[in-house]
């Protein structure tokens, strides 16, 4: 790694127990849940919510706790009513399929409008959820606040969905729930984690059932050239973990 990587990817300590980094200059602090704030922009920035995607499997037989939105939103909620964002971004796959709307309990389809009042509150459409977010003439559906776009830019960073293999500089990007795995004390510990070469920002996913991708597999992997941090999410603090610790 180059000395102008490694000063940008030296983290610090935040007191929540984040860490913060720079992507071509823009700081972007790595919170615990999983969600990226950018100070620069009042921007709280989640990736891969996949709200209903108990209910999607229990309507094909498989039961799950059909808790998986109202948990997520919990911790949604949790990270604006610390950072106040004057604008949430949500990277895409926020439902898990074109009827999750529907299928919301109503107190959560509420407590949505109420988190958006007041503040620009952004879908980014993904693979799972462009039906969901937008009707035939592209206006958002189902009475969902804010607005639908393909992608976004802040400054120096370009926020989608799905990471491209040749990325743009600035590139923020969620859809493949990156993991971290290492030892520990003579056992495996897998991790939801940030994976950042100080050129693009891959994010974990969000919600409360999403699985997860070994950064090591090829899919994460061959997007970076040189090697990349990963920041595993820990019970109350990100850990910056070096590449070659990890398995």
């Amino acid at each position: 790694m180059n000395a102008a990587l490694r000063e940008a990817l030296t983290p610090a300590r935040r007191p929540c127990g984040s860490l913060s980094v720079r992507v071509m200059g823009e700081l972007c602090v790595l919170r615990c849940s999983g969600a990226l704030w950018l100070p620069a922009h009042g921007a709280l920035v989640a990736g891969d919510l996949h709200l209903e995607k108990g209910s999607a499997y229990a309507a094909r037989g498989q039961l799950l706790p059909p808790y998986d939105s109202r948990a997520t939103l919990d911790r949604l909620e949790a990270e604006i009513a610390e950072l106040k964002p004057e604008r949430v971004v949500l990277l895409g796959d926020s439902f898990h399929d074109s009827r999750s709307v529907g299928r919301m309990a109503a107190d959560d389809r509420t407590r949505l409008d109420r988190l958006a009042l007041g503040r620009d509150w952004i879908w980014l459409e993904g693979n799972h959820d462009r039906e969901a977010l937008t009707a035939a003439d592209g206006d958002a559906v189902s009475g969902l606040p804010g607005r639908v776009v393909g992608d976004l830019r802040l400054g120096a960073l370009f926020l989608t969905h799905e990471p491209m293999p040749e990325a743009e500089d600035g590139e923020v990007a969620g859809h493949l729930h990156p993991c971290a795995r290492v030892v520990a004390h003579a056992r495996m510990v897998r991790r939801p984690c940030f994976v950042t070469d100080g050129r693009r920002l891959l994010l974990p996913a969000f919600g409360a059932f999403t699985g997860g991708l070994n950064v090591k597999d090829a899919a994460i992997a061959g997007l970076f050239t040189e090697p990349p941090m990963a920041a595993a999410l820990g019970k109350d603090r990100v850990h910056a973990l070096a590449w070659n610790g990890l398995v």
